[in-house]
């Protein structure tokens, strides 16, 4: 089983260089390398929509941060 080696890892503080989201800046949540992508905090904000349950009583639409592709994302110094 071979490892992606990826220029960023969990907790770098990144900015995105080219997309939609060009100029926005955060911390790297997760890092999904097989996928290529990468989850930065509230550069990608979607909507879920949730069932009720236990920990979600009242259900509806939540904010979930989504992934970018990681080749759009470079690291701040």
């Amino acid at each position: 089983m071979s490892r992606n080696k990826t220029h960023v890892q969990k907790g770098d503080e990144v900015i995105v260089i080219s997309g939609n989201h060009k100029g926005k800046t955060g911390t790297v949540l997760e890092v999904n390398a097989a996928k290529e992508q990468v989850i930065v905090e509230g550069v990608r904000v979607m909507k879920k929509a949730v069932r009720r349950s236990e920990q979600n009583p009242d259900g509806g639409l939540i904010d979930k941060d989504g992934p970018v592709h990681i080749s759009n994302v470079k690291k701040v110094s």
